[in-house]
């Protein structure tokens, strides 16, 4: 029985941390960032995301992943000039809590009003976090928009 048990929260946790591998944390927003928009191609299929849109002329790129539950991840990567762009659209509550949690040692500043949580984040830039309600579909469910700017001196190496 208690082999049972110990091999049963072993698979539950083996899950967990497989599910908690597809999200983005601070260090995968730094490899972006200083990485020029191509690596993101190899970057996002190792963690199991489809490019769902890529326009080479705005340079622009979507990737999206489903999860189980019904929840979701797209995440949309535009370069300008040497400086990258990430927006990250998502209702599932574990992406906020896997990035809130691990760019809570290198945030400088920190702001919060109804709308949008700003942080300046050492080596990153900044990071707007804008939390919606899920509507009418799922109203226990929240919506999660974040942005990340990247700071002036960042630029995309080849």
């Amino acid at each position: 029985m208690k082999k049972l048990l110990l091999s049963g929260l072993v698979l539950f946790f083996t899950v967990q941390a497989f599910a908690q591998a597809k999200l983005l944390s601070y260090d995968d927003i730094n490899y972006l960032l200083h990485n020029n928009i191509s690596k993101a191609d190899t970057f996002f299929n190792a963690k199991g995301y489809t490019l769902a849109k890529k326009d080479e002329k705005k340079k622009l790129r979507s990737y999206a992943l489903n999860i189980n539950g019904g929840t979701y991840n797209k995440v949309n990567l535009r370069s300008d000039g040497k400086r990258l762009y990430i927006e990250i659209d998502t209702n599932e509550p574990a992406q906020y809590n896997m990035i809130y949690n691990s760019i809570a040692q290198y945030v400088d500043k920190q702001s919060t009003n109804d709308d949008v949580q700003l942080f300046k984040v050492k080596d990153v830039g900044e990071i707007y976090i804008m939390t919606n309600d899920g509507g009418a579909l799922s109203p226990i469910r929240k919506e999660y928009y974040i942005r990340i700017a990247s700071d002036k001196s960042i630029t995309a190496y080849n």
